[in-house]
């Protein structure tokens, strides 16, 4: 039976474990179920913690993120990132900073003019909330946590123009990745979106946000500064809007994640570029999609899954609202919740080594260094 908000309020006030008690020589990660949102838990060796992002507003994704903060022992934020200010990834955040506290801010500044769907009331919450405590982020900026090396690689439509490492090659993708017409996006905030990479000894991941096709040819293109990456968390859900060759191609991850809903992201677009990813071991993903059908990752890999006869629906039936959906941000585009929520986790050695925790199954892989 799911906790209640109380319930879990009692529990990470009253009986989780200190922050030094955390440590554990490795990098944990928690892809956080927010049905199309993104939130997103990293403790570090030392057992300080980042939060990437909160979600959609409202008890539903505000008590999950309360549930892994407890499960993983975490009493306070010590780093929060905002990726960008839209409400399927700031919703549940004044809330949250309510319940638990929280160090500093991070963000890409103030949004982008022209978009339409940023929330003001959220922009005068945030401002007084992390007033003192906050920084923009630009790009070849760190975020200081001990054991970790994380580099700002995006930040309000700027990108890294310096080496990381394994980076500064020719990327080959470049030329047959076009650009997008992205001049009748009214959610143009999604292009400014703070990303970072984040190294672990020989473990690297990336998170971009939203960050939209466009703005991936700009970060990668002609030249790939950034290397390769052993985890990729899909850009923007796994919307077409993103996700193209030119990055994913490129960056060559042995596993990626999707932050997907049911009815939100996993296009058919984005499961194509992942699937002739050069390298790629797997595709795990947050929610089985009915947008992508037939290209869905084999069940084991996949986080919260419909009931057989929904499935069955969705497959047999052309015009599925599935098939309808796929687009569109913001907390409008939340779905029914699932319950359980199931999430997704990473424990990664710094000598590259990291195994892959689905926690609706049990089912676990290792993924063994690189040579």
């Amino acid at each position: 039976m799911r906790p209640t908000l109380a319930v879990v309020i009692c529990l990470v006030t009253g009986l989780a474990v200190t922050q030094a008690q955390l440590r554990t020589d490795k990098l944990t990660i928690y892809f956080i179920d927010t049905e199309g949102g993104q939130s997103t838990l990293y403790i570090g060796p030392t057992g300080e913690s980042l939060l990437v992002d909160t979600g959609n507003p409202g008890d539903r994704d505000l008590g999950r993120i309360m549930e892994t903060l407890n499960a993983a022992g975490v009493r306070q934020i010590d780093h929060m990132w905002s990726t960008h200010h839209h409400g399927d990834h700031v919703g549940s955040l004044q809330a949250l900073a309510g319940m638990v506290p929280i160090g500093r801010f991070y963000d890409h500044g103030a949004p982008h003019a022209n978009d339409r769907i940023v929330s003001k009331v959220f922009l005068d919450a945030y401002d007084r909330l992390s007033r003192g405590k906050r920084k923009v982020v630009n790009p070849g900026d760190r975020i200081p946590m001990n054991g970790l090396d994380i580099v700002t690689v995006a930040s309000a439509n700027r990108f890294i123009r310096t080496n990381l490492r394994g980076g500064g090659r020719p990327n080959p993708a470049c030329p047959d990745t076009p650009a997008k017409d992205e001049t009748s996006y009214i959610d143009t905030d999604n292009g400014e979106s703070a990303g970072f990479v984040l190294t672990y000894g020989r473990f690297r991941t990336i998170n971009l946000g939203d960050l939209t096709w466009n703005g991936e040819l700009d970060l990668m293109c002609p030249t790939n500064r950034i290397g390769t990456i052993d985890v990729y968390l899909t850009s923007h859900h796994g919307l077409d809007r993103s996700g193209s060759a030119a990055l994913v191609h490129a960056l060559q991850p042995r596993v990626a994640v999707m932050n997907n809903g049911t009815r939100k992201g996993g296009s058919p677009a984005a499961f194509r570029v992942l699937h002739e990813s050069p390298g790629l071991e797997d595709l795990w993903q947050l929610h089985w999609s009915h947008n992508a059908r037939l290209d869905n990752t084999p069940e084991i890999f996949v986080a919260n899954v419909d009931d057989a006869s929904i499935v069955a629906g969705v497959l047999t039936t052309p015009t599925a609202a599935g098939q309808r959906g796929g687009r569109g941000d913001g907390a409008a585009a939340a779905s029914a919740a699932h319950t359980p929520a199931h999430s997704i986790r990473i424990e990664a050695a710094s000598d590259g080594t990291f195994v892959v925790v689905n926690t609706r199954t049990g089912f676990r892989k290792t993924y063994r260094s690189r040579d």
